[in-house]
Order: structure tokens, then C-alpha cells, then sequence
């Protein structure tokens, strides 16, 4: 039986290959590390249920390929998503300098309510740091950004930007949904023109889009390995 969910929330995380992105989807959604893993091609995805603000939320957590390649794919992806991870590898300097890129791709193909984060991943590895905190603290702080350091081997070290992220965007559709609703109160009182009802409704997406949206189907993954193929 599926589990039931108050709010899909659509989650993805973005950046250069290699820098760990399927690791820290695979330990936070499933407790699994594996330090090896076959390239994602194109997107895949896991969920992870949890309770914030009182709401039982269904996270569907896109895992995205980092290569040029793929670009074309995943871009796709970036208007349905209701908020981005941008990772990078703090033992890449290569890696933190493509944020740049990764977050215009977001500006650019994402809905403008979508909310951003930014993690520096494999914390663990102290001594191998190419990027220092302060440097990447003020990238974050210049583009508006919550920045959080994480280790795929540490569950503990993704729970906080997960969940803040989540709440920050349930705050959004709270206040949003609330603004909606004082528009349509003030419409009635004033006894306004009806909303005109009359308009086509947008067209479903088709069967194998929807289930990937529901988040009711997993894609298929090659065996051995927790992390799937599209």
C-alpha cells in the first residue's frame, strides 16, 4: 500500500560529476553508502518520507548527470523542481568554480519561486580541502544562498539541509495559499466577476510522466548498484 503524504515536495540536486551527488541521495533516502557507483545517465531518482512542520512530506529527490552531455536532459527537469541543491566537492576547486554555471542554469530554467541551497560535500576529507569555508560561505552569501558542508558517509551531516530546505519551501506554499485565499475572500465580498471556468485545463502529461511526478514508480536501476539509469 503507498504511503500516505500530505505534500509532494520535488527536489533536485545539481553539479560536476563525480562530486557525490548520488552517495549523499543514496545514504540520506535509503541508508547506503557505496563509495563506488556507476555514472548516472540523464536523472534518476529516490524518496524519503518525513514529518516537517506537522505535515508528512514525500520528498522526490532527483539525482542528475553531471556531465555536458546530459545537459539537454536535465534542464528539462529544472521547471518542475521546487528546490535545487547545487553541490560541489570541497577536494575540487574545478567543481566549486562550475557553481557559477549550475546556478545560472537554475536562474535560467527554474520557476522563480524555486528555492536554492548549497552544499559542500565530502567534508570528511579534511586534509584534501581545495576549498576553504570562508571561500565558499561568500559565494554563498553572494548569491543568496544557505550553505551547508556534508559527508555522504555521515547520514547526520544531510538531515539539516534537507529539512530546512523543505520547511523554507512549506513556509512559501503556506504564505502563498494563504495569500490566495484572502484574494478570493476580498473577490466574493466584492462581489466581483466570477473566475471564467470556461478556459482548457492543461493537457495531462503522459502515463510514464505522471507516475515519475506521483512518485508512485521507481525507474530502473542496474543490479548491484543503488543507483539507476533513464
Amino acid at each position: 500500500m503507498a504511503t500516505r503524504y500530505d505534500v509532494l515536495m520535488r527536489l533536485m540536486l545539481v553539479g560536476d560529476t563525480g562530486v557525490g551527488k548520488t552517495c549523499i541521495i543514496c545514504q540520506y533516502a535509503e541508508n547506503q553508502f557505496n563509495p563506488i557507483h556507476v555514472t548516472t545517465i540523464g536523472v534518476d531518482f529516490k524518496l524519503k518520507i518525513a514529518d516537517i512542520r506537522g505535515k508528512t512530506v514525500k520528498m522526490q529527490i532527483w539525482d542528475t548527470a553531471g556531465q555536458e552531455r546530459f545537459e539537454a536532459i536535465t534542464k528539462q527537469f529544472y521547471r518542475r523542481a521546487m528546490g535545487v541543491v547545487l553541490v560541489f566537492d570541497i577536494c575540487s576547486r574545478s567543481s566549486f568554480e562550475s557553481l557559477a554555471k549550475w546556478l545560472l542554469y537554475v536562474k535560467e530554467f527554474s520557476q522563480p519561486e524555486t528555492k536554492v541551497i548549497m552544499l559542500g560535500n565530502q567534508c570528511d576529507r579534511e586534509a584534501q580541502r581545495q576549498v576553504s569555508i570562508a571561500v565558499a560561505q561568500k559565494f554563498a552569501e553572494e548569491n543568496n544562498l544557505r550553505y551547508y558542508e556534508t559527508s555522504a558517509k555521515d547520514p547526520g551531516s544531510l538531515d539539516k539541509p534537507f529539512m530546512e530546505l523543505c520547511e523554507e519551501i512549506l513556509v512559501q506554499e503556506d504564505k502563498a495559499s494563504g495569500d490566495l485565499s484572502g484574494h478570493l475572500d476580498m473577490n466574493n465580498s466584492s462581489r466581483s466577476a466570477p473566475i471564467d471556468l470556461s478556459q482548457p485545463a492543461v493537457q495531462r502529461q503522459d502515463s510514464a510522466d505522471t507516475q515519475m511526478e506521483k512518485g508512485e514508480g521507481e525507474l530502473p536501476a542496474r543490479r548491484g548498484w543503488c543507483c539507476g539509469y533513464l
